[in-house]
């Protein structure tokens, strides 16, 4: 009896430890999860966590980043050729003004942590029948719509219907679809003054700060879909209006008038389109599209810059331009603002097109100096002026209605 009652206290010791060694492997094994959690996030998910939160500024996954990643080799090509689209400016249509390497129609982005389908058109006009979609912005604006009547002529050729007198703003009609492709001109989305006598492009720009232009939000309510941008305008010279009142200008001559930057005039400009979009209470889906770069190399357009790059950037090996990334952290964050506003009851669906990085990664996509019929039938040292902001066609810009329509296919739940 005396050892049972000696033994007992030893069994309980026993088991009591048992316990707390439980308790103390659980705590470590837990430990050592949180920390493995932890580190493959820091290290490894960090992407998967920006796109969580950003959900709500218009990115549509928690599992991928549609508009991070690489560009890789495609040897199908593109959807449709320079010789088979007849909505190809000259300008545009490198293949035909001499470019000479063909090496940058093959290529296709793949975004991190996922894959994107390619452009369906049949489907696409399939949703869209009897809708339409209206392009806001500046000369990028027209590129995108070309690009996007190249992809869907392949099922059915748009008739055009309208243009304006100095022919910049045009309306597509596809009959088969009853679906209309609209584009407004507007560079600015803001009230201006830009063209002088003749309809020419004048130097002397006056821009309203707090005036949409009436061009496009008077048609605004005619659209189920829009794709809407600012841009490199902002980079020119310009006079400043608010309250019909002169408040300064941007690298004008006149030096009693106060100095302004895109940090002074971007954001209002953005933020007066978002609320006038997020407001509006009419039922579209909205696309707000970042700012595109350019590309040139030893000087600017009218500097002698050229863009003679045949492959693109691998991530990591160019960076955004200063005033470019400004620009683009300024409508990124206008855009969540605008986000941030919209309750579940509004009709407005506001999306992101957020082609920046990808697009930067692409110097070897533009005209540069085949913008021009064979520029250098006089010679390879002639002097030629490069464009190296636009886009070829067929080129990457046609990569951006696969990231349009990823967006929309999986935001509405079908695929394409």
């Amino acid at each position: 009896m005396v050892k049972e009652m000696m033994n007992k206290p030893e069994r309980n010791s026993s088991s009591s430890h048992l316990k707390q060694n439980h308790v103390l492997v659980k705590f470590v094994v837990s430990v050592v999860l949180v920390g493995v959690a932890f580190s493959l996030l820091y290290t490894g998910l960090l992407d998967v966590f920006r796109t969580t939160t950003t959900n709500e500024e218009g990115e549509i996954s928690d599992k991928c980043d549609l508009f991070f990643g690489e560009w890789v080799p495609d040897p199908s090509g593109p959807f449709y050729t320079n010789e088979s689209c007849h909505a190809i400016t000259e300008d545009q249509n490198c293949m035909k003004n001499g470019r000479p390497d063909s090496g940058y129609l093959h290529w296709r982005w793949k975004p991190r942590g996922c894959e994107i389908q390619r452009f369906n058109a049949e489907r696409f006009l399939q949703m869209m029948r009897n809708k339409s979609w209206g392009f806001i912005g500046d000369s990028i604006a027209r590129n995108h719509v070309q690009s996007f009547l190249c992809i869907l002529s392949q099922v059915e050729t748009a008739n055009e219907v309208y243009h304006d007198e100095a022919w910049r703003s045009y309306r597509w009609h596809f009959p088969s679809y009853n679906f209309t492709l609209s584009l407004i001109w507007s560079p600015f989305l803001l009230k201006s003054k830009i063209e002088g006598q003749d309809g020419m492009i004048t130097t002397d720009i006056q821009l309203h700060l707090d005036k949409l232009d009436e061009k496009w939000t008077n048609e605004y309510q005619s659209f189920n879909y829009v794709t809407i941008s600012g841009g490199q305008w902002y980079l020119k010279t310009a006079t400043y209006h608010e309250k019909n009142k002169v408040t300064g200008c941007h690298n004008c001559a006149d030096s009693n008038l106060t100095e302004m930057g895109i940090n002074d005039v971007y954001p209002k400009a953005i933020k007066l389109v978002l609320n006038f979009i997020s407001n509006s209470n009419h039922n579209a889906v909205v696309f707000f599209r970042t700012t595109t770069p350019s590309h040139y190399e030893n000087g600017e357009w009218d500097t002698g810059g050229t863009c003679n790059r045949t492959v693109p950037y691998k991530e990591g090996e160019i960076s955004l331009e200063y005033t470019l990334s400004v620009m683009r952290n300024i409508e990124l964050e206008e855009f969540k603002n605008a986000a941030a506003t919209l309750g579940s009851e509004t009709e407005v669906k506001l999306k992101l097109l957020d082609i920046t990085q990808h697009s930067l990664l692409r110097p070897d996509g533009h005209p540069g100096p085949y913008r021009q019929f064979h520029p250098f039938t006089k010679g390879n040292n002639a002097t030629v002026t490069s464009d190296c902001l636009h886009w070829c066609l067929p080129g990457p810009i046609d990569s951006w209605n696969d990231l349009a329509m990823e967006v929309l296919m999986r935001d509405s739940g079908y695929s394409m």
